[in-house]
């Protein structure tokens, strides 16, 4: 089994999408590109015509250059996409929060299907899919060869509709069969429990359009719900895998002054470079009621710790950077995914769109997490075994070919290892796919028991 990605981009099964830090519906820029390449566009003619002419079977003119974009895009990096009329729906309609398929992210491994992570509360979760699995049948079509846009048409469906998926493992001998119902997939974002009398726990599962507004209406109420004062709080970033960078300034601000500096953009274009701050304008999009703004004062000074893993992306890594940076949280966990750059959603005015990388993000120091992620303040590794595989199976930016590399870092190895061959398939056993389903949190979840422990040695010294 591979260890390395060596294509991959993060797309959420049945909306294709993936881990984006920006989605700003903007139209095209009429920029002078510069001199076009002739001799490159009269090459692109020619094979165009050869096909048209030769190929084994009539192929539509609208596909072949829908295609020749697709690759034109995909060849940049994991994260640039062509967006065909359906996808960019997808697109849309998963910003929030509701839409069908499986409950995956996924990208591509040397052809074929790899699990970046399930979605909690899903078909596959539920089904005992993994991160680190590796998809190599859709019913009894091998994925291999085929696109991952095809590839997630083909999991897409009408909910309660069976699909079933050949899956290979790491430390499987041969591979498994899972079979699952499609549904529609309804993430609730935030997740909030008042762990104890005076410890908040609040958990952001994805960076949806309303999850600022989920999380300032969860602060309340568990704050409201202690019978003393907020002594500790735990924000869970652990496999969020980032989202819309506006709600991103939302959750930061949340916890910091107004006015603080979230992250900073550096692009080629003046609209790719910005500055966000903890204020309204930066994190409020067509709402004119800025609903952080009665939040009780003690989330601002109240100690805190965040939990973060290698599942934790984009949107999650610029919470975490921005609290560390500033020193507002104590970050735990493990090192996180490294994804840094913004991706910008641009409609082509015939319904598709082109998803494209313009900048990359700094935190409030100056760092750049492209490929190396957030080093949390105390590594804090998983509690069991199983865990602790499961860790070590997740891919990271690092781990993807084709990835931007890191500014501030000029020696990273850009291409990740090939992928293996895979084995005769035989069915999961029912007992080792299906996870138990958890409660918003567990007795069992180590990483949080030690945030805990943190926040109440720190309550401790506060007080001396």
């Amino acid at each position: 089994m591979v260890r390395k990605v060596k294509q991959a981009g993060l797309v959420l099964m049945g909306a294709t999408l993936g881990v984006l830090v920006s989605l700003n519906f903007s139209a095209v820029a009429q920029k002078d590109p510069g001199p076009l390449p002739v001799e490159d566009l009269r090459a692109f003619t020619e094979v165009f015509g050869r096909i048209k002419a030769d190929y084994v079977e009539p192929v539509e003119d609208k596909k072949l250059i829908s295609e020749a974009i697709n690759g034109m895009l995909s060849g940049l990096d994991p994260h640039s996409a062509y967006l065909d009329q359906e996808a960019f729906k997808d697109l849309q309609v998963g910003t929030q929060g509701e839409f069908g398929g499986l409950g995956i992210e996924v990208g591509m491994e040397d052809g074929y299907i790899k699990v970046v992570s399930p979605i909690e509360d899903t078909p596959a979760y539920r089904a005992g899919v993994k991160a680190g699995d590796l998809i190599i049948k859709l019913d009894d079509l091998n994925v291999k060869g085929i696109t991952l846009n095809d590839a997630v048409k083909k999991m897409r469906g009408k909910p309660n509709t069976p699909i079933t998926l050949t899956i290979v493992r790491k430390g499987d001998t041969k591979p498994r069969i899972i079979t699952l119902n499609r549904a529609v997939i309804q993430i609730q974002s935030v997740k909030s429990k008042l762990l104890e009398p005076g410890y908040a726990y609040f958990r952001v599962t994805q960076f949806q359009e309303h999850t600022g507004e989920a999380l300032a209406k969860a602060i309340d109420t568990v704050f409201k719900s202690s019978s003393m004062p907020i002594r500790g709080v735990v924000l869970d970033l652990r496999n969020d895998p980032g989202g819309l960078l506006n709600t991103a300034v939302a959750v930061s601000a949340a916890f910091l002054p107004p006015g603080a500096l979230v992250v900073y953009t550096e692009g080629r274009t003046e609209d790719a470079k910005m500055k966000l701050m903890a204020i309204p304008e930066h994190y409020l999009r067509g709402s004119k009621d800025d609903y952080l703004k009665k939040l009780p004062a003690e989330v601002k000074k109240a100690p805190m710790v965040v939990l973060v893993n290698g599942g934790s992306a984009s949107a999650s890594e610029i919470v975490a950077g921005a609290l560390q940076d500033h020193k507002r949280a104590v970050i735990m966990g493990t090192q996180s995914f490294g994804k840094g750059s913004v991706q910008t959603i641009l409609p082509l005015g015939n319904g598709t769109a082109i998803k494209l990388t313009t900048a990359r993000y700094f935190t409030p120091a100056g760092r750049s997490i492209q490929a190396k992620g957030i080093t949390p303040d105390i590594v804090v590794e998983e509690a069991t075994i199983s865990e602790k595989a499961e860790e070590g199976l997740r891919m990271r930016e690092a781990d993807l070919g084709r990835r931007l590399s890191n500014p501030q870092d000029k020696d990273q190895p850009k291409d990740a290892a090939k992928a293996a061959e895979s084995a005769p398939a035989v069915p999961a056993k029912a007992d080792d796919a299906k996870p138990e389903v958890p409660d918003i949190v567990s007795p069992k979840d180590y990483q949080l028991n030690e945030a805990v422990n943190l926040l109440k040695a720190l309550s401790i010294i506060s007080r001396k």
